[in-house]
């Protein structure tokens, strides 16, 4: 399988998903969009994954890329009708690229916290097959307010309404983080938008505490992961 990656920040990689294509002998093409690389011809791939970054999915003056790459997302989805995972920046553009909203959150959301399925989720084809109730680990001040048509929430909470769903039949996105390897909150944190997102979420002294607290929960985010790459697989 060719899988193509639009990677917006070079510390926000797929992480566990890149390792597992790669034990799986997929072809990976990252596109490094802020970094210039340009968007090659969509029919050549089979599956679209768009990673998270610190910009905001609006904010198209101060990141022109963003432009060419909501089109090319609207057309994978809506036109080529192939497989597409979001994470983050990713879930939120695909809302946005299909017609849904994203704004400012009035808390972010930071750190460890749990996200319950919808019905929606127990009843989708690979969100059915995950635990109930999940840790997470969430990153973000910005949400997705309105869906695109012909879309589900897949799982949410307090926090966030839109933690994950699905538009159409192959697209997904979640908001939370569980392609995180060892050294990601540790990167992030060198990030200073990361880092002042994080402190005003939980405060400096949580903040520090932050990489430790996640790494019991790794072993079960790469689980979930394994999950998730082996439904795309099936789609």
């Amino acid at each position: 399988m060719k899988i193509l990656i639009f990677q917006h920040l070079a510390c926000e990689t797929a992480g566990i998903f890149l390792e597992l294509w790669q034990a799986d002998g997929h072809s990976l093409h990252v596109i490094a969009l802020d970094e210039g690389d340009q968007i090659p011809a969509l029919e050549d791939y089979d599956l679209l994954a768009v990673m998270g970054g610190p910009m905001d999915v609006w904010q198209e003056a101060e990141h022109p890329w963003l432009v060419p790459e909501k089109a090319a997302i609207k057309n994978w989805v809506q036109v080529l009708d192939r497989p597409f995972f979001g994470i983050c920046l990713g879930h939120q553009l695909l809302a946005v690229a299909l017609g849904g909203a994203a704004q400012l959150m009035a808390v972010p959301e930071v750190g460890l916290s749990q996200i319950t399925q919808t019905g929606a989720g127990r009843a989708d084809p690979i969100f059915g097959q995950l635990p109930q109730t999940m840790t997470t680990l969430q990153w973000h001040g910005v949400e997705v307010t309105k869906l695109p048509p012909d879309s589900a929430i897949l799982a949410s909470n307090p926090a966030c309404k839109v933690q994950a769903m699905r538009v159409g039949q192959r697209a997904y996105g979640v908001q939370y983080h569980l392609e995180i390897l060892p050294s990601t909150v540790a990167d992030w944190q060198a990030i200073p938008e990361y880092r002042a997102a994080l402190h005003a979420a939980i405060g400096a002294v949580a903040a520090s505490r932050l990489q430790s607290e996640t790494a019991p929960h790794l072993a079960a985010f790469r689980q979930i992961a394994e999950q998730i790459n082996a439904g795309l697989n099936a789609l």
